[in-house]
């Protein structure tokens, strides 16, 4: 407990730091986390970093951000659907050059690994670089971390009743029930000093969507590891594990709020 609480302190102000500093600093932190997460999806799977599916997939992950990156800068095209469907293509040819070494199915896991890192690292991007990015960024941020650490504790003391446990066996309903609440209120506390917004329900609904949508993700996360029998994702960071099992919550409430659209 102890490590995890140091290394959360730790990683949570050097990120946060690099979070306010934002555009390149922030951009090549993007860049650097959505690679260290796509090798630790690579490593789930075991494949070696030095095949060539492995090689292709990160240089896609890397491309998407980086074009996502330069879009947002220099105000060009942004050709995230040209590079993911190049990439697709590059991968079906795979098939035929590694003689059904490699199959259908498995190019599946690495075309859904881009799309699932790929995209939900570009949108956190993209999020940072909105007028009033490191605002919503931090609000984005604050109630994500509240709703898994309000699950957490809440979950660890007064925890009875399972929520999912074919997918993760140590989440409970009231955990689940206090991340939503830890969520809200941290969201309310953050209109406070930010003024976001006048409706005070609209945040109550949007801590709340956060919250649940955060922890879908993180059962997602929860469903791979079990999937490849896995512990953690990774050992990057001591005590909580690798990049996808600190930012699973967060890759998929970015790309939600695009999509809703509430961004």
């Amino acid at each position: 407990m102890k490590q995890r609480i140091i290394t959360g302190l730790v990683g949570g102000i050097g990120f946060l730091f690099v979070v306010y500093l934002g555009k390149i600093p922030y951009a090549i932190l993007i860049e650097l986390l959505a690679v260290f997460g796509y090798y630790e999806f690579l490593k789930m799977n075991n494949t070696k970093l030095y095949a060539a599916e492995s090689i292709l997939g990160l240089l896609t992950v890397i491309s998407i951000i980086l074009n996502k990156a330069l879009a947002i800068v220099l105000q060009v095209d942004d050709f995230t659907f040209t590079i993911l469907l190049t990439s697709v293509i590059f991968y079906l040819i795979l098939i035929v050059l590694k003689k059904n070494r490699i199959t259908f199915d498995q190019i599946g896991y690495f075309i859904v690994g881009i799309i699932y890192i790929a995209f939900g690292f570009s949108y956190m991007l993209e999020t940072r670089f909105l007028e009033h990015g490191l605002a919503f960024t931090l609000l984005i941020l604050a109630a994500t971390w509240a709703s898994d650490s309000g699950a957490y504790f809440t979950g660890k003391y007064f925890g009875k009743n399972k929520l999912w446990p074919e997918i993760s066996p140590n989440k409970t309903i009231e955990g689940s029930i206090g991340g939503v609440i830890f969520a809200i209120i941290i969201a309310l506390i953050m209109n406070y000093f930010f003024n976001y917004f006048d409706d005070q329900l609209y945040l109550i609904g949007l801590g709340l969507l956060i919250s649940i949508v955060g922890q879908i993700g993180d059962l997602v996360e929860s469903a791979l590891k079990r999937t490849k029998q896995v512990k953690d994702s990774g050992t990057l960071l001591p005590g909580h594990g690798g990049v996808l099992d600190r930012f699973d919550s967060l890759l998929f409430v970015f790309p939600i709020l695009y999509l809703l659209p509430i961004l």
